[in-house]
């Protein structure tokens, strides 16, 4: 039994997104609405010329047609009416404008051109063309065979064609998994202004969160109903079962206290009347039953050793197969902790850039390092085909990382495979699944710079919370691609775009990178910087930010600063300073000069930086973007504040030689 005592009235322009874990029922649901699926018991009723159009997860084969024809099928009844004006501007041609044969024809030519200019006949190839450029299609794709593609860009064609014939009820079963965020993106846009209702399964909470305003439920098997989008419906759920355990509780006293006004009473005589009427009592109860409750499942994974702070770096990598240039020119480093997203078109190169970090594929031009220490471990969207196809899930995975059964079967558990599953070997298993396990296997044993190609495909919600906790608690460095809005807004502190041949490096989580794109934050070569200053507050950044000061005092690894803590190198004061600047040479005494410079221009700089937040901050625009401008007008105060002690210890050498700093 899926679901039972279902009673569910669909609205002209409801926006449903239907959610319960896999297995519950929500794609048998979505058939039963489309018409494929019969009801074991119960009807169901449409209005009048209600059409209802189904797009399945996968499984459907495309051939015969370019991709502009197979969509222009969509408009057949159209292209019809097209073709008979046509044929009856041809036949007014022919006869004479007196006849009778004249007037018929034109009388139809008028009533059908009509018909055809009120639904928009002159701009289908204008819809097309829109829906399928925005489903990531390029203007040379639309003229290629659909048996051409692959079977994810098949599904993206189907579902253009859905979105071009606009059913009264679209039925979309999880329409993000073969989409990139751009697409996705463009997706959310258009089901804003949809003119009809639909109903939409999908793993992705942002593309929930922006697209429903209902939230229908399937749990043990029961349908709930809930007014809001994802976000509303968790807090709603909480808020219920916070109620439902109450109202348990209640019901359980009252029934205690009836019980022992009977079981004390029962044998007297004279309270006969009053017992049977406690017993009638208990037994009229409508009793309130708690649902089994959800499980929420925590996994501590081990944390990796620590890498030295540079952890890659690339110094104009280009990477190219014959003459397809995927990028040239890519400069970037790596620091450790850093959580970075790689965002872009498919096809772009995001995985052939992982595939460079990992060392599987060389540069074609320029060179790539790895870190002091680092210790890469790399997932791919095949990683399966590099586990042993005959071992089982448990004995493979106690073989990795030596725990009790009951601690693997959780976490096998999170990632979907539960009871049973545990025991199946590999070799059964399907793509998706074996993807799913070889991610738990790699997070029980986790190196210090993780590459995850698509970490997320395959995954539930429950599970993605589960991979994402652990993410956040890790301490290595990661890199990842996913298509997954939430996954990477909760993850990233840096977004790597993947486009045109380059690479360009912005600051912040997606939202800040759209921000940024939209042309409505600082400059790119600003958005590095405050990137950097973000991690300012921490000890160890900040140290890293005097390294070049440093470097400029000590003369031939000799300072003591070498061996100090970042503190004793602000606070040390005058006397150290000189104490260094003794044993300088001029050759050395003019780089600390020229750092002076440098660092005059970065504080001037930080300044003006410092003064326009504060001016923005004077004008509200909402609570979010203030707290965004608080937050950068905090780390650029904090970076002044280290610039300027760095300033002043140089200052203090150049001072003890009789030198003027602003020479």
């Amino acid at each position: 039994m899926l679901f039972e005592n279902l009673d569910w009235l669909i609205t002209p322009k409801a926006r449903v997104g239907l959610v319960g874990a896999n297995g519950t029922g929500k794609s048998t649901l979505l058939k039963v609405l489309a018409g494929i699926e019969p009801l074991d018991y119960g009807t169901i009723t449409s209005a009048k010329s209600i059409t209802a159009g189904y797009l399945p997860q996968d499984g459907l084969v495309l051939g015969g047609r370019t991709v502009l024809g197979e969509c222009l099928t969509v408009f057949e009844e159209l292209r019809e009416i097209e073709r008979e004006v046509e044929m009856l501007t041809h036949q007014m041609a022919e006869f004479s404008p007196e006849s009778d044969e004249y007037h018929q024809v034109t009388e139809r030519y008028h009533r059908l051109e009509g018909q055809f200019r009120a639904r928009d006949g002159y701009s289908i190839e204008a819809q097309v063309q829109t829906v399928l450029g925005g489903l990531g299609f390029a203007p040379s794709d639309l003229n290629r065979g659909t048996e051409e593609f692959s079977g994810g860009w098949q599904m993206r064609i189907v579902l253009a064609k859905l979105l071009l014939q606009r059913p009264n009820l679209l039925l979309l079963d999880e329409p993000t998994n073969h989409l990139d965020l751009e697409a996705r993106n463009w997706l959310e846009g258009y089901l804003a202004s949809y003119p009809h209702a639909f109903v939409l399964i999908s793993h992705d909470r942002y593309f929930l969160d922006v697209t429903t305003t209902e939230i229908v439920e399937i749990w043990n098997r029961r349908v709930n109903f809930y007014s809001g989008n994802y976000e509303t419906f968790l807090a709603q759920k909480a808020q219920r079962r916070a109620q439902l355990e109450a109202a348990y509780r209640n019901q359980q006293e009252k029934i205690h206290q009836l019980e022992t006004f009977i079981n004390r009473f029962r044998y007297q005589a004279t309270k006969a009347k009053q017992v049977q009427s406690r017993i009638k009592e208990i037994a009229r109860m409508e009793k309130v039953e708690l649902p089994p409750e959800e499980k929420t499942l925590h996994f501590s994974f081990p944390q990796p050793r620590a890498s030295g702070r540079i952890v890659a770096e690339f110094r104009s990598v280009a990477k190219n197969y014959g003459p397809k240039l995927v990028f040239s020119g890519v400069n970037f480093v790596i620091e450790r902790g850093e959580r970075i997203a790689l965002v872009g078109v498919n096809g772009a190169g995001k995985s052939t850039l992982i595939k460079l970090l990992a060392g599987i594929e060389p540069p074609s031009a320029g060179e790539y390092r790895l870190g002091h220490n680092v210790e890469a471990d790399y997932f791919a969207q095949d990683q399966y085909k590099a586990l042993n196809p005959d071992a089982s899930l448990l004995d493979d995975l106690s073989a990795v990382a030596p725990r009790s059964q009951t601690e693997l079967r959780s976490l096998l558990g999170c990632f979907l495979f539960s009871e049973d599953d545990v025991f199946k070997r590999i070799g059964v298993l399907s793509g998706g699944e074996r993807n799913r396990y070889a991610l738990a296997r790699m997070l029980l044993r986790p190196a210090n710079f993780l590459l995850l190609d698509e970490p997320t495909n395959h995954l539930d919600m429950r599970a993605k919370d589960i991979l994402l906790d652990a993410l956040e608690d890790y301490s290595g460095t990661l890199v990842f691609v996913s298509h997954d809005r939430y996954f990477i807004d909760k993850l990233a502190n840096r977004i790597f775009e993947i486009g045109g041949g380059e690479v360009r490096v912005f600051p912040g989580n997606y939202e800040d990178y759209l921000w940024r794109k939209e042309g409505k934050g600082l400059e790119q070569e600003q958005g590095s910087k405050l990137d950097a200053r973000r991690k300012s507050h921490s000890g160890e950044n900040q140290a890293a930010q005097l390294d070049g000061v440093r470097e400029a005092v000590s003369e031939q690894g000799q300072v003591q600063t070498q061996t100090s803590t970042p503190q004793d190198s602000v606070t040390a004061g005058p006397e150290a300073s000189r104490s260094a600047a003794k044993r300088l040479n001029p050759i050395r005494l003019r780089q600390i000069e020229q750092r002076c410079h440098e660092l005059e221009e970065e504080i001037a700089r930080c300044e003006a930086e410092v003064r326009s937040y504060e001016a923005e901050l004077i004008h509200f625009r909402s609570a979010e973007e203030s707290i965004r401008v608080t937050k950068l007008l905090e780390d650029g105060r904090t970076e002044l504040a280290t610039l300027t002690a760095a300033w002043e210890e140089l200052a203090d050498v150049i001072e003890e030689h009789g030198l003027s700093v602003t020479d």
